[in-house]
Order: C-alpha cells, then sequence, then structure tokens
C-alpha cells in the first residue's frame, strides 16, 4: 500500500512539539487510572498510552489523532479479563492479552476491506445509549475504590448489590481524597486547561499533599509499577478457549473502530481536514497488536487528547509520536514516584472520565426529539450497563433501522400513483395526458418516484389489483434512481402478474444501471424490446397505438 508508513515534515515543529507534550500530559495519570481500573495494572495503562499512540501515530490517517486507553475501551477490556480470569483462572490475563492482539488483527482487517467509512453509519441514538451506557458502568465500578475499599466482582450488578457493603465500611481519608480530586475536575477554569490539565494538578497537589500530611495512614496506593522493558509473548490456547476469545476480540475491535472513527470526524472539524478511514483502521489495528503482544492495554482514538493536542498546536502525525516519546522518558524516569498516587484518586479521575462520556446535551432532550429516539437510546442504555455492550449496539440499531424503514416507506407509499385518463388530479404534461385520453380508459399509469425499498412492495401490491380493469398497464420507472433486491422481484412479479391476467405490459426505465440489473435478472425474457421505454412520453405514444391498433 502506498504511503503505508506516514511521512514526518519539520513544517509545524514548534506546534507539534507542544501538543505532543501537553497531550502527554494529560495522558498520564489517564493511562494510569485506565491501567488500574482495568484490573491489568497501571504498567499496562502506560503500555498501552505508549505503544497504541505510537503506532498509531507512524500508520494511521488522521494527522491529529491522539490514540491511547479511553474510557469505552478500558470498560469492555474490564470485563474481558473478568470473565476470562474467573474461566481460566492460570491463564486468563494472558488470554484477555490475545484478545487484543486479536482485535486489532481484526481492526487491520476492516481497514484492508475499506470499512472505515461504514463504522459511523449509526443513528445518534444508539451512538448516545450506547457512550452513556459506558460511562455510568464507568462510574459503578468505581464506587468501591472511591470509598477506599477494592473493586466488587461482578461488575455492575454485583457493585450495585455490594452497596450496603461498601457504605458500611467507608474509608474517609479515601472517600475525602477522592471528592477533592472531583471537585478540582468539576470546578477547574476552562481558560486553565490548555497551560495546565486538571488531571496532572490533582495528581501532583493530592499525592503530594497526602505523602506531607499522610504519610502513616493506610491509604490504599498504586504501588510498585513494573517498568521493565516488556518482553513479547505469544500464547497458545485450546480450541475452545480461541473461539471465545474471537468473539471478545471482534466486540473490542468495533469499539475500537466506532471511538477512533468518532474522534477522527471532531479533528476533521477542528482543523478543516478530512482523515483517511480504512488507513486509520490500519494505523489502530497495528497500535493494539503491539499493545496486546507487549501487555498493554487496547486503546482508539481519544477525544480529550486529541482536543488538547490541537489546541496546543498539533497539526501532523509528529505531535503523536513526540507525545508517545514523551511519556517514554516520563514513564521510565519517574516510575518510582508513580507508587505512591492514591487510587482513590485515579478512582476520581475515572469517575469525571464516565461523567464526560455520558450524553448529556442528547439525554436531555431525547424525548423532544421523538419517543422512538427516547426509547431506543433509553433501551440501550439499560443493555448495555445490564447486559451487554455489543447486545446492546446490536439491538438497538436493528430496532432503529426498523423504526427507519418504516418512516421510509411511508413516505414512498405516496409516491407509488394509479394514473387514468380521468384522473385530473395527476401532474402529466399536457402531451401525455393527451396519449392517455387516446387510450379510451384503457390503459393504467403505475408511477413510480424516488428510491424505493422493500417496505414498499405492499404498497404497489395493492396498486396492482386495479389491473382488470384495464388492457394494458404501464410500469413507469423513469424516476426512480434506486430500488432494492425485493423491489426489483416485486417489480418482475408484477409483470407475470399482468401477463397472466392477460394483458399488455410496457416499461418505462431510464435509469441505465437499473436496466440492467432487470435483464441480469432475467426479469425482462418474457417482454419484447419494443416495449420497454426510457420516457413516459414515447410510451404513452406507443400504449395508444397499440389499443387503437387492437381495435
Amino acid at each position: 500500500m502506498r504511503n503505508f508508513i506516514n511521512t514526518f515534515t519539520l513544517e509545524n515543529l514548534r506546534g507539534d512539539m507542544w501538543g505532543g507534550v501537553t497531550a502527554a500530559i494529560v495522558s498520564l495519570p489517564m493511562a494510569l487510572t485506565f491501567g488500574v481500573a482495568s484490573g491489568a495494572g497501571a504498567e499496562a495503562g502506560l503500555y498501552g498510552a505508549i505503544l497504541v499512540g505510537l503506532f498509531a501515530s507512524l500508520f494511521g490517517g488522521t494527522q491529529t489523532l491522539i490514540s491511547e486507553p479511553t474510557g469505552p475501551m478500558t470498560v469492555m477490556m474490564t470485563a474481558v479479563i473478568a470473565s476470562l480470569i474467573a474461566s481460566n483462572p492460570e491463564t486468563g490475563l494472558a488470554m484477555a492479552f490475545t484478545v487484543i492482539i486479536l482485535a486489532g488483527i481484526f481492526q487491520i482487517l476492516f481497514g484492508f476491506l475499506k470499512l472505515g467509512r461504514y463504522i459511523t453509519l449509526i443513528p445518534q441514538s444508539v451512538i448516545s445509549g450506547f457512550m452513556s451506557g459506558i460511562g455510568i458502568i464507568l462510574i459503578i465500578l468505581q464506587l468501591g475504590p472511591l470509598m477506599g475499599q477494592p473493586t466488587q466482582s461482578g461488575g455492575v450488578v454485583g457493585t450495585l448489590i455490594a452497596l450496603p457493603e461498601l457504605f458500611a465500611n467507608i474509608d474517609t481519608i479515601e472517600l475525602s481524597i477522592a471528592f477533592i480530586t472531583l471537585a478540582i475536575l468539576i470546578f477547574y477554569p476552562a481558560k486553565w486547561k490548555r497551560f495546565l490539565p486538571p488531571q496532572l494538578l490533582a495528581l501532583l497537589l493530592i499525592t503530594v499533599s497526602v505523602a506531607l500530611f499522610l504519610g502513616d495512614a493506610d491509604i490504599r496506593r498504586v504501588g510498585v509499577i513494573d517498568i521493565s522493558i516488556p518482553v513479547p509473548h505469544l500464547p497458545v490456547f485450546t480450541q475452545e478457549q480461541m473461539l471465545l476469545m474471537l468473539v471478545d476480540a471482534m466486540v473490542l475491535g468495533m469499539l475500537g473502530c466506532i471511538d477512533s472513527m468518532l474522534s477522527s470526524v471532531i479533528a476533521d472539524n477542528l482543523t478543516k481536514t478530512e482523515h483517511k478511514s480504512d488507513k486509520e483502521l490500519i494505523g489502530q489495528g497495528m497500535g493494539n497488536v503491539m499493545s496486546g503482544l507487549f501487555g498493554g492495554l487496547p486503546g482508539a482514538g481519544a477525544t480529550m487528547g486529541t482536543v488538547v493536542n490541537i489546541q496546543a498546536g498539533g497539526r501532523t502525525h509528529l505531535s503523536g509520536v513526540i507525545r508517545a516519546t514523551v511519556l517514554i522518558i516520563a514513564v521510565f524516569g519517574a516510575s518510582g514516584l508513580l507508587q505512591y498516587i492514591p487510587l482513590a484518586l485515579l478512582a476520581a479521575i475515572a469517575v469525571k472520565v464516565g461523567m464526560d462520556i455520558l450524553d448529556w446535551s442528547f439525554i436531555k432532550r431525547a424525548h423532544r426529539v421523538s419517543w422512538q429516539t427516547a426509547i431506543i437510546m433509553y433501551g440501550v442504555i439499560g443493555l448495555t450497563v445490564f447486559i451487554d455492550l455489543i447486545v446492546a449496539v446490536a439491538v438497538g440499531v436493528f430496532v432503529a433501522n426498523i423504526m427507519i424503514i418504516e418512516k421510509l416507506s411511508t413516505a414512498q407509499e405516496s409516491k407509488i400513483k394509479a394514473i387514468n385518463a380521468f384522473d385530473e388530479a395527476a401532474k402529466l404534461s399536457l402531451e401525455d395526458r393527451q396519449s392517455l385520453i387516446k387510450c379510451q380508459g384503457k390503459a393504467l399509469l403505475l408511477e413510480l418516484n424516488g428510491p424505493m425499498i422493500f417496505g414498499v412492495a405492499k404498497a404497489l401490491s395493492r396498486q396492482l389489483k386495479q389491473i382488470t380493469e384495464y388492457e394494458l398497464i404501464i410500469l413507469d420507472l423513469e424516476y426512480v434512481p434506486m430500488l432494492d433486491d425485493t423491489m426489483c422481484l416485486t417489480i418482475e412479479n408484477a409483470i407475470l402478474q399482468i401477463k397472466e391476467a392477460d394483458k399488455q405490459v410496457i416499461m418505462i426505465v431510464r435509469n441505465r444501471k437499473l436496466l440492467e440489473k432487470f435483464k441480469r435478472m432475467g426479469s425482462f425474457e418474457d417482454l419484447p424490446e419494443n416495449m420497454i421505454f426510457k420516457t413516459r412520453s414515447v410510451a404513452l405514444e406507443q400504449a395508444s397505438e397499440l389499443l387503437s391498433a387492437k381495435d
């Protein structure tokens, strides 16, 4: 593939440097937070932030996109780790990292198959419900660490069931740390964010304060982080385990694609550029493959890091490479200090991420858009939180598409009209009306307008009930740019029905591709070439001549 590896220029070196450094400052606390929240460890979050970000910048198709572990990917990965360790205690964690590798391979495959443009063709109600559900999951899973206790087993349901016990055993010091962290993140002045990210301020201020004033307190901390250079592992599993991992990998890979494409669209809007979807999927896939190989978390395009990068001056892929380089220096140079970070602080950062993921704007006005939109969004939220991420998206997309098809079908039914010589309301040119009058009421014009999908097949069938009253039927598809396969077969059956009723049939097909499709299907095998026309005027003249000759 041409330009497989991105080329780098120094034309915007100053902007890219500031963008990369600023994005790295934001990424560090987020990587630690997601690593701890996932259950894989802080180092997994750091490795993921470095590797996914580096390879996505080297091979991706969005110049300013910053890729790293994100809230949605962490929520999904947390569920994968928990389920695999529960079913395979000895190899579960290794299997989880293999899932990341497989997810990356799926993303690369999606890119080579050029599926990038279709990834975001999901209704807003489904995306909003899905993302909001992930935000709720992230918040609920942090309730234990917020109160100074371990993350509860059993996911969302397990945490909610354990709430009485959590409240009964609250650690007031750690809860206070969490509340102070949230206060900083929520009330931090927006104008200061471009100079000092609130996550970094909270990380430094609270960690130092705890070390100075609460050094002897029994506070849960990150602990020693293994920052030795990771060695790639390629574990071998049974066929049954591999099938289980493939399902998880497909879901994780698709989630990463959606997350990245949405962030790429935001980057385009901010920079007035256009990303390359398929190339971006390949870059994301390569980043996740490498992250999984070296024990890192999966990642995707991150909206927060991307916006920070752009606001600081980043404009090319070089900013992402600089970000990864700064992270490497910071992590390997200051790993000894990271172990003192309180877990309650990281839990509060995760809660704020969950709050930001919630689509407040759409949630507040979904019911104003339509009751169907509100039902889909809240239904997807419920399925995401309490059932399964992929089930939520699948059900949401299915229901949303059914509703859209119903609306389109209802709108298009009015575009199927039966017109005879005495129909004064029909919009006909004077010439066409005179030709139809010459048919002496023996011809029926069945007019179809606009694209036609399977939902309007019944409407056409209803109009065909009138054919017994006429000797000749004209099927007018002059202004039909597209028919789906069901409608093509319905037209074919209509021709057969007309001929079986011993009536004559004339076709009007203007679209060349549509005509070729009918001929490939064999729909016109029993229809003479001189009964197929491109314009209505010629077809009506032929109809009047046929009926006159018959008399």
